[in-house]
């Protein structure tokens, strides 16, 4: 088995872009552009990280208590029927649009893009030109999904979404509160069971030797709709697996002592969930207490969100 501790994001700063250009000013929505479809998940006592981690570099653990107030959470991620509409009400261009460029898993390149640059260490990431959220594995291949989760986004891209749409993302204790679905200090969203490669497949990973074999026994080589498997207890779908999901908090690693940042070369943001690329064998992030992070303009092809709204 490989280490747990191997990193499944890929920055932009392994590439050393250049800085992109400002994008359009965002507005708040107004009528019915912004259609939400959204449950209500209780406030109260919310528990935060393990008292077991797995990835203890990445700051699991503790854990512990916090408060949380009660938010109107969108059942799924946003889909790309979601993201074209506040595309083409406000002309936004996302970062992967400007900067010309983004990451795709190689095995979903389209022939026509199969000599790409691959990244030390992370070589099954390929930086494709043209890879966007309308076109997640580059011009050459298939237009994205209507109903799956966006993807190629930034954290920019995905807080100029939350504010658009009246929302926000949301921050780490109330994603982990969320994901929990009211089963208290459980691992996964729907309970204790792990899933495996033959008999039990609750959410979209891998299956199969990460990188070179995916059985895809789940039913997906990629990215599922934002609404598939079962909900949660709260009526949230695919807190885990499927795609990445940016929040509003900074990346930092907690301790016991003190909360540290954690060292790099720029400030980043957490995302929480793991992705249809985790497996237990390579990056076992698909649980509640797991986190990374990654450069708030970095994107690829298993990076999403979902936003909040206040009651």
């Amino acid at each position: 088995m490989e280490s747990h501790s191997n990193k499944c994001c890929v920055s932009r700063e392994a590439t050393s872009p250049a800085t992109p250009v400002k994008s359009a000013k965002i507005t708040p929505a107004t009528g019915s552009a912004c259609q939400r479809d959204t449950v209500r998940v209780p406030g109260g006592k919310a528990l935060l990280g393990t008292a077991h981690p797995i990835l203890a570099v990445d700051g699991e653990s503790p854990l512990r208590e916090k408060r949380v107030k009660p938010l109107d959470w969108e059942r799924g991620t946003v889909t790309v029927a979601a993201f074209r509409r506040f595309i083409d009400a406000t002309g936004y261009q996302t970062e992967a649009e400007r900067f010309g460029w983004s990451f795709v898993f190689y095995s979903h390149l389209p022939k026509e893009n199969a000599k790409t640059l691959g990244i030390d260490g992370l070589e099954w990431w390929r930086k494709v030109d043209g890879a966007t959220w309308a076109f997640p594995n580059g011009p050459h291949g298939a237009p994205a999904q209507e109903s799956h989760p966006v993807v190629h986004v930034s954290w920019n891209d995905a807080t100029a979404y939350a504010k658009w749409a009246g929302g926000r993302l949301p921050q780490e204790h109330e994603w982990e509160h969320a994901a929990r679905g009211g089963l208290g200090d459980v691992p996964f969203p729907w309970g204790t069971e792990e899933p495996n490669d033959d008999t039990f497949q609750p959410c979209n990973i891998w299956q199969g030797n990460f990188p070179h074999e995916n059985t895809c026994a789940d039913g997906y080589a990629a990215t599922a709709p934002a609404i598939s498997f079962s909900p949660n207890g709260y009526g949230l779908y695919n807190m885990v697996g499927n795609v990445w999901e940016w929040t509003a908090a900074p990346f930092r690693i907690r301790t016991l002592k003190k909360t540290a940042r954690q060292s790099t070369a720029a400030p980043q943001r957490l995302l929480k969930g793991g992705s249809f690329l985790c497996h237990i064998s390579y990056c076992y992030r698909y649980r509640i207490a797991a986190r990374t992070g990654n450069t708030p303009d970095s994107t690829s092809s298993h990076t999403g969100f979902r936003i909040v709204y206040p009651v």
